[in-house]
């Protein structure tokens, strides 16, 4: 394996080497190219970015907005990818990333004022920390990637500054000290993280976030700064937020919430400003953790299609399992909604055509009529799992349907809560 690895890691190294000495604006030109082909090849990645801008409400997209967004995305991480070589060589980084208004933070800083740097995924996020110990020293949180040799590298161009990279398990201890050192913390926080107790509504979606910032801010007297950063042509532009100062005479709980909403709120509004810069790949509306659903059906968005004849219990079994995901139910017009209120939404049908609508938003298609339309068409929309009936009851011993969904979709021994009523 660390063989296998390395020659990896010297395959993309002796790639881009070459690309270390081109301006910023090719590398841009290319990475729109690679990026545009990367969209059309990456098929499970292509369809969840659609799906989650079809799902990002605030957005209020139409079908061609949400294709030319979704491939944006791929030429701006396509963009971001190709950069790595040239921000190892580059000596003067001044040159590609610009700062709009430093001052507050570096009078701060000046103070030996610790800082929570709270940024997301946009453009190329890598410049936040990269900029920001040229002039200030601190830490980040980097998650490790498999490829090891791959890995240093890219340390070493984050650290490159005097900045220092840690792993999430020592994140905790190395951001105190960090803060009561008066250094800053760069937290890239805008991840799903379904097993937190809390939850911000981002782009009108439900979104468990982690609170560490806001923690961290709290336990430290330490403010928030959100920084977002915008790729313009042939540099990047640097934007911070006013601190987000605790107020200690409230409570814990109480603070957490106010500061989390307020930072991601901003992180939010620039979004909303350049989607194309975002990193829509990834499931961040994200509902559970991997302890219930099998991996490839655990998805935020689900549509299910059903006959006259339905069975009731099964669809009050998927609820049970997907209890905070988007549900939406396909019946015939001729039953009766009011039956269905325990579902998100409601879409009705007269023909097998009608079945087959124009809607990027869903992940997973469970099938429970005899039309067989729908399989090729939602896999050819954003759906990266389809279930018919035949999928549940070839394999399940005669069991009545609801465990046979039970079995096909949950992990063994699984605990469900009560059925919806």
């Amino acid at each position: 394996m660390k063989k296998k690895d390395y020659l990896a890691y010297f395959f993309i190294r002796s790639v881009t080497f070459p690309l270390s000495f081109l301006p910023l604006k090719v590398l841009h030109f290319m990475g729109k190219i690679v990026g545009g082909i990367s969209f059309f090849l990456l098929t499970e990645y292509r369809k969840r970015a659609l799906s989650n801008l079809a799902l990002a409400k605030d957005l209020h997209l139409g079908n061609a907005s949400i294709k030319k967004y979704a491939k944006q995305s791929f030429q701006n991480l396509a963009i971001n990818c190709l950069e790595y070589a040239k921000f190892d060589r580059a000596k003067d980084l001044s040159k590609y990333i610009r700062c709009n208004n430093p001052e507050t933070a570096y009078r701060l800083y000046n103070k030996k004022q610790g800082i929570i740097f709270f940024c997301g995924h946009l453009a190329n996020w890598e410049t936040l920390f990269l900029d920001g110990n040229i002039n200030m020293k601190g830490v980040a949180i980097g998650k490790p990637i498999k490829n090891k040799f791959l890995y240093r590298w890219v340390v070493k161009i984050r650290e490159k500054n005097g900045g220092k990279i840690v792993c999430p398990k020592n994140a905790l201890k190395e951001g105190l000290r960090a803060l009561k050192q008066g250094k800053f913390m760069g937290i890239v926080g805008d991840q799903a993280m379904p097993e937190s107790d809390y939850m911000f509504p981002f782009l009108g979606r439900p979104a468990f976030n982690s609170t560490a910032p806001a923690l961290l801010s709290y336990k430290t007297k330490s403010p928030i700064i959100v920084a977002t950063t915008l790729r313009k042509k042939g540099f990047y532009e640097i934007t911070y937020s006013d601190p987000i100062y605790p107020h200690l005479d409230n409570s814990l709980d109480f603070e957490v919430k106010r500061m989390m909403d307020k930072a991601l709120k901003i992180l939010e509004k620039k979004v909303l400003e350049t989607p194309g810069q975002w990193l829509w790949q990834h499931n961040r509306w994200k509902q559970q953790t991997p302890k219930t659903v099998f991996k490839e059906y655990r998805h935020d968005c689900l549509l299910v299609i059903i006959e006259e004849n339905y069975d009731e219990e099964a669809l009050k079994t998927i609820r049970a399992i997907y209890q905070k995901e988007y549900l939406v139910i396909m019946l015939p017009v001729s039953l009766n909604k009011d039956l269905f209120s325990y579902v998100d939404e409601i879409l009705t049908y007269t023909s097998k055509k009608q079945m087959l609508r124009d809607d990027y938003r869903f992940k997973l298609v469970i099938n429970f009529t005899s039309n067989p339309l729908p399989k090729k068409y939602y896999l050819r929309k954003s759906a990266i799992a389809f279930l018919s009936l035949d999928d549940f009851v070839k394999n399940s011993k005669k069991q009545n349907l609801s465990n046979a969904i039970i079995q096909k979709l949950c992990r063994p021994h699984t605990f469900l809560s009560p059925y919806a009523s």
